[in-house]
């Protein structure tokens, strides 16, 4: 296939051509992530910044989901691709598709059907109950479209189409902040009007994909077929391989639930503080995770081809270009982190408070991009187990209960160290690992 082409250039050239976009589609995806609560936030009503914080959880279980489908497809892709099986190409593509529309049915009626137990649950108190209800429930009826816009895109990445993969999401994202302002500022609807855009913003993409396809002169992998879909072992290999993604996602929707509660009993204010701190440190360690999920292909073409002496060459240099890149972003986010959090926040004693806790969730940012590589390698070269372990260790194993023991100790400020002290140890815990099953890999090779 034409854009297979990719994964066969030299280490360096194959690494930018791969992370480059991948880095553009991260900074579109912060900017799609960071203009709901923008745009909110200029209102001047925090308990309305803090209502999309508190519905954050759940759309963190659907974008879950469909990192689960799309980083699967795109490693099952890839290797598919690496082995020259054009049938299974088309197969995994297809489960993509239909996976994404299944599932997305799924969560939005189990979000109507117990839509008040999981406010509940979520923290809502009765200054924030009516936004959060009302942002979650427009996010859970366009589940099917947003599932399938990141699904779809993961499976052109795993092709090589990385240019289109990435216009899909620059679509999304430049629709998202075009109908912000309009729904939420012109409109007066408010957080109701920053989840109807990010809905819009995400069916825009997903006709672009399709338009793509129908379009496109070349071998486009995309499969819209429900036959090819039938397999269902298939899509078992695609949810485990993508389970890493999910349960990272899953367990950070968690431990944002679990910390979210802890806050309230600080108050609104609160709340809204420590979401905007954490908008402000997510540029460190998102673009170091873009690096690490651009050249994931890259890692399951070489292992699905045994080329593990060019898996070890990209993997060395991917580690120093994510650990340079997020020492200088740490430098920057703190010296700039109240502007930043002025962002979402005009109460001036609330963006004082975010940048004190940014502070120490910044500890780690220099070397988070280790962890995100072991995690990405471990998936990439098939090893599901270990990559869930690392994924499950970081955000569930350790911060969930580091969030209890250290708020129980420092109060506020606890819950704010809770996060690098769990980053450090599943840093080194995952590199290790990842160094461990390398070694196994090539001896099994060798022998």
């Amino acid at each position: 296939m034409q854009n297979e082409a990719i994964f066969q250039k030299s280490a360096w050239k194959a690494i930018f051509s791969l992370s480059i976009p991948s880095l553009i589609s991260i900074v579109v995806m912060m900017l799609y992530n960071m203009a709901d609560m923008y745009f909110v936030g200029r209102i001047g009503d925090y308990s309305q910044v803090a209502a999309v914080s508190l519905a954050m959880p759940v759309f963190s279980i659907l974008m879950a989901v469909s990192t689960m489908i799309g980083n699967g497809g795109c490693t099952k892709i890839a290797q598919a691709l690496g082995q020259h099986t054009r049938e299974r190409v088309q197969s995994y593509s297809a489960l993509c598709v239909w996976a994404s529309i299944v599932f997305g049915v799924v969560f939005a009626i189990a979000c109507f059907l117990f839509c008040n137990p999981l406010l509940r649950f979520l923290g809502a108190n009765e200054e924030m109950w009516d936004y959060t209800k009302s942002y979650l429930l427009i996010l859970a009826a366009g589940a099917p479209v947003i599932l399938l816009n990141h699904s779809l895109g993961g499976a052109l990445r795993g092709e090589g189409a990385i240019k289109a993969g990435m216009l899909g999401g620059m679509l999304a994202t430049a629709a998202n902040i075009i109908l912000d302002p309009v729904f939420i500022i012109l409109l007066r609807l408010g957080v109701s009007g920053a989840a109807i855009a990010t809905v819009l913003g995400n069916a825009i993409a997903v006709i672009y994909y399709f338009v793509y396809k129908a379009k496109s002169k070349t071998d486009c992998i995309i499969e819209l077929r429900p036959s090819y879909a039938r397999d269902m072992r298939a899509l078992g290999s695609i949810l485990a391989l993508g389970l890493p993604n999910a349960i990272s996602s899953i367990l950070s929707g968690f431990a944002g639930t679990f910390s979210n509660q802890i806050l309230v009993r600080y108050g609104t204010a609160s709340v809204a503080a420590m979401a905007a701190a954490g908008k402000a440190i997510m540029v460190t360690s998102m673009v170091q995770m873009g690096i690490c999920m651009g050249i994931q292909p890259l890692l399951a073409y070489c292992y699905g081809s045994g080329d593990y002496r060019r898996l070890k060459e990209i993997l060395q240099k991917v580690a120093i270009l994510t650990t340079l890149l997020g020492t200088l972003l740490t430098f920057f986010t703190y010296f700039g982190r109240e502007w930043v959090i002025g962002l979402f926040i005009k109460d001036a004693d609330v963006v004082a408070l975010g940048a004190h806790l940014v502070a120490y969730q910044l500890l780690m940012g220099p070397f988070i991009g280790i962890y995100y590589l072991a995690t990405n390698f471990l998936q990439a070269g098939g090893n599901a187990t270990g990559a869930s372990i690392a994924s499950a260790l970081r955000q569930g194993l350790l911060l969930i209960p580091l969030l209890y023991l250290l708020s129980g100790l420092f109060q506020l400020e606890g819950l704010a160290i809770a996060h690098p002290v769990a980053d450090g140890i599943a840093i080194l815990f995952t590199g290790a690992m990842s160094l461990c099953y390398y070694r196994r890999i090539t001896a099994q090779q060798s022998s």
